[in-house]
């Protein structure tokens, strides 16, 4: 049994580099209804139960210690990749279809908490899920610290996340047949297209500078946060954390390579230290957690259609928005790539944007749920 903080962060560190790199590199199907975030979470829970890490003061301290220092790292990376004034430049079908998906997304969430009457800790799990629901597993992360989600309970969201959004993309995929009767039905508007910035590819003096500006960025964030009162620290990170994000991606560099990869990797670390202490207790809810993921995304395709007939959007527009919020980078260019190639950068900016938008949707979701559930 593993007693000590360094050897713990190894094997967490060793779990993640296994599942994440046979992800990418393998091609079996299980990786398509379970990604690696959710088989690390499980993993590490599983190993958790047959008693693999003792639960020491030190390796407590370790937990603590790194959570803390990780999170606001890898929101920072996150957003550098941030590029507000190409989003703008999308147009007006596609801006409003973006903003319509988010603004559905969260009615459906507090509609549908409020009517299968889920309690306070219920409130932060459906929270988290909306951070990933308009953003992607790393804000999800940041809103269920933020609102103090037990480890246990994030196995809810993860689950959900995992098996309701994979419905949701077999849905779109299969609609992509529909979209010419679909338009004329909503007098559709054409599309506007456009393209995407690439950054340069990772090299080693781009990733110790990232790595030197994560660190400053996360440390900035915690010890500003320890100064600020109002809100929790981690809440105060997660803010900090995401407006430095934001500023740096307002300058060159924004055009360093690897941020996507590096935060990948600190989202997996993240991941895996939260399934370490988790359990399975408890887990007889699942099929109702379940069924109010179906309940929220059908809550909000009625919203898309009613929003597309009323501003003449397409099929495309309306689909793609939804599952830049839902599924974002991973699976948007997908569906817009059935649609048309040229228009998969549009998915790819509007899921970045998600990054931005899902934090902060996140909070003020799981804050709203949490006042109806008092």
């Amino acid at each position: 049994m593993i007693e000590n903080a360094p050897v713990y962060l190894l094997s967490i560190t060793l779990l993640a580099l296994l599942l994440g790199t046979a992800e990418t590199f393998s091609r079996h199907k299980l990786f398509t209804y379970l990604p690696a975030v959710v088989l690390i979470y499980a993993s590490a829970m599983l190993l958790a139960q047959f008693g693999l890490w003792e639960k020491t003061e030190q390796i407590d301290t370790a937990y603590t210690l790194t959570k803390r220092y990780l999170l606001p790292a890898m929101l920072f990376l996150m957003l550098l990749r941030i590029d507000l004034k190409h989003f703008a430049t999308l147009g007006r079908t596609l801006l409003i279809a973006y903003f319509s998906a988010v603004l559905s997304i969260a009615s459906a969430f507090i509609l549908i908490f409020w009517l299968l009457g889920f309690d306070q800790d219920a409130a932060g799990v459906f929270g988290a899920l909306a951070g990933s629901w308009t953003g992607g597993t790393a804000n999800m992360l940041a809103v269920a610290s933020a609102l103090n989600v037990d480890e246990n309970l994030m196995g809810y969201a993860l689950i959900v996340d995992s098996i309701d959004y994979t419905l949701w993309v077999m849905l779109l995929l299969a609609l992509v047949g529909l979209a010419p009767v679909f338009n004329r039905w909503s007098r559709a508007d054409s599309v506007t297209t456009s393209t995407l910035h690439v950054s340069t590819p990772l090299s080693r003096r781009s990733f110790f500078t990232l790595l030197f500006l994560t660190f400053i960025a996360a440390l900035i964030a915690v010890k500003l946060a320890a100064e600020l009162g109002g809100l929790s620290g981690t809440t105060w990170a997660v803010l900090i954390s995401t407006l430095l994000g934001l500023l740096a991606s307002r300058t060159r560099l924004r055009n360093l390579g690897g941020s996507a990869t590096l935060s990948t990797a600190m989202l997996y670390l993240l991941v895996g230290l939260i399934g370490s202490r988790a359990s399975f207790n408890g887990f007889d809810a699942v099929p109702l957690y379940l069924l109010a993921g179906i309940l929220i995304l059908s809550v909000h395709a009625v919203i898309m259609i009613i929003v597309a007939k009323i501003f003449r959007l397409d099929l495309f527009s309306i689909g793609v928005a939804s599952l830049a919020n839902i599924g974002g980078v991973a699976s948007a260019p997908i569906l817009a790539a059935a649609y048309n190639r040229s228009l998969i950068g549009v998915a790819v900016l509007m899921a970045i944007m998600g990054y931005l938008i899902g934090t902060v949707a996140g909070l003020a979701i799981g804050t709203i749920l949490q006042k109806i559930a008092a």
